[in-house]
């Protein structure tokens, strides 16, 4: 299976052709024809924001595509243009600063959420939002978010990274429930992207930037290209990028006694905190079609990416780090024999210095051993992981007898994460250890047949149906044996597996696939010409949970003159209300029912401990609540009132999600307290291997119920020579229901508070003289809770991105921003224990909270040049 992962050959495959790409890049159209989907480098136009409400757009209704003022459900644009325009080149960041509803942040020292970031749209989790192409399902990625600040904790969302910016038309955010329609997943939303798909022009564009500390150089290279005729045309996007890691770490005051005793092998800083090394970031897409015959049409899209993302972990101090350098909480160092019989010297610790003299006895012995003989000096490991996303989607589309439409497509979608860790160890192993390990691969692979038809039975009436057959495969690929072996060690208190993350054992290894119907019915009325009506239906079967039937009716007004002049508005105002009620569910993955994993994090007093999340069905979950997991269900709400004229639009909706039989991890269950010996046995047996060292352990559960609500406000207007949008988002949650047995106070909290409650933004756009534009946005970022190592409530900031452009040529330009102009950073971690003065120093050597919502990094400058031909 790891033949998969052979990178080299298509790396240097991709190099060429983007150099080639790039040579031939202005000489491909000679007539200099602008793409039909790129705007001009001056970006500081009059109606540039007022065209983001008023795009048409085809997600939320299979009829004829509308405008977001006329859609029955609240509906996000975001162009092209608003994502080439920011700082930075990864989608899920450039998304965040436009829909505030969106949320996504930096993942240091998270496991795998650090190589696929978890992603939240209104408050509920990642794998709540469905991800279309083009109106087409996407594939999830491998990654189950094991650790996600609580309201993201045991997601499996798609990842929206593997998509290069400038291979997006527009970005459409239906904030309402839409399971009817597009079945699983879409419980919070769906956010769809239109790839471009003009055959002729293209574009260019480099973006280097750096952090204001003078760390993070983060650059991309992308390019588009508009290739063929009217009747077979190929739109191609690429984009290659690299990023730097940051360091907004101070150094550990454990760290700092250990050099102030006298060793001089410990770094500073002992432990890194910041953004991770991002690695050869490839991405391409390609979206083409074909006129085969007059009323039919080929079509799709593929594409690849690969990246590799590294972080760093806790630092592992050399005198107190358990079943590694101690046992006894520093005391004394843990000395193993290796061979043979006998006395094990004692090695007592006194004010950060192991006795010099028992120490250099165990060194004199070659049958007895110490981790400080390798590292002296403790060890911070690195983790991360190689990842490779792929997809291809083909369809045939046309229409019979002049007015039926049919449309049959089929894909695959395949995303893989092959993990590594090194400098660090598997304890149980001895001086034989290793440093570097594979501790093995998540893969998922995701295959979807729809068949969707479509007929206008009246003027007045639009009918839809369809089907889909759609299959999901979890895979987990075994590790390298050192990475999970028990060793000969492991008797005497040494920890098995590689520290930190212990890979994936014989036993825990397999795949495991799920496969379901669905079909559907949708229609769309408009009784009279100012009210439409539409309605859907939606039957699904999974061969492992069964049906389910969920519907959705949505409707929006609009008032007439008569009713406007009761009113006394003006009878050139567009005056409309709107609302809709639905049902939904998600499907617990294959990999949320199947998946094992064992990560670091903090316990009780501070210490770093192994906890385990296991499947719910597993025998030691079994003995304290665990059982079979059950799709969760959810009841969808939304009013909202839309109001605009020639220059100004108004949005305003309310919200209210209810769901049932929510799905997450449990409480963490203690050894001594919850887990028996038995269970600990029981993990062993089943591929826990580092069970010897597991403190605590979880699984998945269905035992809560939550109801989120919430106002979303949108304003567009028109000003002199520029334009200016406010955007502002309420979000609250409430757990209303749930097992205190299995889901504890904190869990509830980060479930509640984990976000902001507020978000909001405000951009204005300007032409100051001749070809200089400037652009400026106020972000706000309400109070948000964190649970790290102690808990806090964090201050509301304000955040300023400021933008300037210039054109040199109608298709030249260059574009010189920050964001984050006045370098503001999350608050400095505080501690309730008057003892400890200065927490993050004594325990972790981070200032701040690492869940920030608007990152750490502080004020980002970057530059962009652009060519459009």
């Amino acid at each position: 299976m790891k033949d998969t992962f052979n990178f080299k050959p298509l790396l240097l495959v991709l190099h060429i052709a983007l150099a080639i790409f790039m040579v031939f890049l202005p000489v491909v159209v000679a007539d200099n024809h602008e793409s039909d989907t790129e705007t001009e480098i001056n970006e500081a136009e009059s109606d540039q924001e007022v065209i983001e409400l008023e795009g048409l757009v085809i997600v939320g209704t299979r009829a004829k595509p509308r405008s977001v003022l006329e859609s029955t459900v609240p509906i996000d644009v975001v162009l092209s243009d608003d994502f080439v325009r920011q700082g930075g080149a990864d989608v899920p960041d450039l998304l965040r600063n436009l829909v505030p509803s969106y949320n996504v942040n930096a993942q240091p020292i998270a496991d795998a959420a650090t190589v696929v970031r978890p992603a939240n749209l209104r408050g509920l989790a990642p794998d709540h939002t469905l991800l279309l192409v083009n109106g087409k399902r996407r594939h999830r990625a491998s990654v189950i978010t094991w650790l996600g600040n609580g309201l993201s904790d045991g997601s499996q969302g798609a990842d929206l990274s593997p998509i290069p910016a400038v291979a997006i038309k527009q970005m459409e955010v239906l904030r309402d429930g839409a399971s009817a329609q597009y079945g699983s997943d879409a419980i919070a939303g769906v956010m769809n992207l239109q790839l471009k798909n003009s055959y002729k022009g293209g574009s260019l564009v480099i973006k280097p930037g750096i952090y204001q500390v003078g760390d993070g150089l983060t650059y991309s290279i992308a390019g588009n290209i508009g290739l063929g005729k009217e009747d077979i045309w190929a739109n191609l996007s690429l984009e290659y990028g690299n990023a730097d890691e940051t360091d907004r770490s101070i150094q550990r005051d454990d760290a700092a006694a250990l050099i102030s005793a006298g060793n001089s092998h410990v770094a500073n800083p002992a432990q890194p905190w910041g953004h991770p090394i991002i690695r050869d970031d490839i991405k391409f897409f390609a979206n083409y079609g074909v006129d085969i015959a007059s009323n039919i049409q080929l079509y799709g899209h593929a594409n690849y990416a690969q990246k590799q993302v590294e972080g760093g972990f806790y630092f592992r101090n050399p005198n107190t780090r358990p079943a590694v350098f101690s046992n006894d909480g520093g005391e004394t160092l843990l000395v193993g024999r290796i061979v043979g019989e006998g006395e094990v010297p004692v090695v007592k610790i006194t004010d950060n210095v192991p006795d010099p003299e028992a120490l250099q006895m165990v060194f004199d012995d070659p049958n007895l051993f110490t981790f400080q003989e390798l590292f002296p000096g403790g060890f911070t490991p690195r983790f991360g992981a190689d990842t490779q996303d792929v997809s291809g989607l083909v369809g045939l589309r046309g229409t019979v007898a002049e007015d039926l439409g049919w449309d049959l497509s089929a894909s695959y979608g395949q995303h893989a994460s092959d993990f590594f860790i090194k400098n660090t160890v598997n304890a149980s192993l001895g001086p034989d250890t290793p440093t570097e390990f594979d501790p093995g691969d998540y893969i998922q692979s995701d295959t979807n047949i729809n068949l969707d038809l479509t007929y206008p039975l009246h003027d007045l009436v639009f009918l839809a149906a369809g089907g889909e057959f759609r299959t999901e495969t979890f895979e987990i690929v075994q590790g390298q044996k050192e990475s999970w072996e028990i060793g000969p060690l492991a008797s005497q208190g040494f920890s098995s597996g590689s520290n930190g993350f212990p890979g994936f054992s014989d036993i825990a290894q397999g795949d495991w696939t799920r496969s379901n119907f669905a079909g559907y019915l949708e229609t769309e009325l408009t009784p009279i010409d100012p009210w439409v009506i539409s309605a859907a239906i939606r039957a699904e079967n999974f061969e492992d949970f069964g049906s389910t039937i969920n519907y959705k009716v949505a409707t929006s007004y609009a008032f007439s003159d008569d009713l406007k002049e009761i009113l006394t508005l003006d009878p050139g105002v567009d005056l409309r209300v709107r609302g809709s009620y639905s049902t939904g569910f998600r499907a617990p993955t294959p990999g949320q029912q199947n998946a094992f994993n064992v990560t670091t994090e903090f316990g009780e007093n501070n210490t770093l401990v192994n906890k385990g999340t296991i499947p719910s069905t597993h025998a030691a979950a079994e003995l304290v609540g665990g059982k079979a997991l059950e799709p969760e269900k959810s009841k969808n709400f939304s009013v909202g009132t839309v109001i605009s004229d020639d220059v100004v639009s108004v949005t305003i909706d309310y919200f209210n999600i209810k769901v049932e039989d929510r799905l997450a991890p449990t409480k963490d269950f203690q050894r001594g307290e919850d887990i028996t010996e038995e269970q600990i046995q029981q993990l062993v047996d089943e591929g826990i291997t580092s069970a010897g060292n597991l403190q605590e352990f979880r699984f998945f559960t269905n035992e809560f119920e939550t109801s989120t609500q919430g106002i979303d406000l949108v304003l567009t207007a028109p000003i002199a020579k520029g334009a200016v949008s406010l955007a502002y988002n309420y979000t609250d949650t409430e757990v209303t229901k749930r097992n205190p047995d299995i889901l504890d106070d904190t869990r509830v909290q980060l479930l509640e508070e984990g976000l902001p409650k507020h978000r909001g933004n405000v951009t204005l756009t300007q032409n100051v003289v001749g070809n200089l534009g400037v652009l400026g946005r106020v972000n706000y970022y309400g109070p948000w809770f964190e649970y790290a190592v102690g808990s806090q409530i964090y201050d509301d900031v304000f955040l300023v991105d400021l933008e300037f452009n210039y054109a040199f040529a109608e298709n030249l330009g260059i574009t010189v921003g920050v964001n984050n102009v006045f370098n503001v950073e999350p608050d400095t971690v505080t501690w309730s224990d008057p003892n400890i003065e200065n927490f993050t120093g004594a325990i972790v050597g981070r200032a701040f909270g690492e869940y920030s919502p608007y990152g750490f990094g502080g004020a980002f400058w970057y530059t962009k040049i652009g060519y459009n031909f």
